[in-house]
């Protein structure tokens, strides 16, 4: 990735207040959940909504893939 990040995207994200870099930042984590809630969908048809959760919630407590 450090190779995608151009000189003018990093002096964008120095501009950034700290709560703005903070709403990022959790934006980003709950679209990563949202993600992989949608990979564990397509990959078990058979789940409830309920044990998509939780698998999420596993998979984001221990940092696993």
């Amino acid at each position: 990735m450090a190779s995608e990040l151009t000189p003018e995207y990093v002096s964008m994200l120095r501009r950034l207040s700290g709560q703005q870099k903070l709403r990022t930042a959790f934006a980003m984590y709950w679209s990563a959940r949202a993600l992989k809630a949608a990979g564990l969908r397509d990959q078990h048809p058979d789940w409830s909504e309920e044990q998509v959760q939780q698998k999420v919630k596993e998979i984001f407590l221990h940092a696993t893939t």
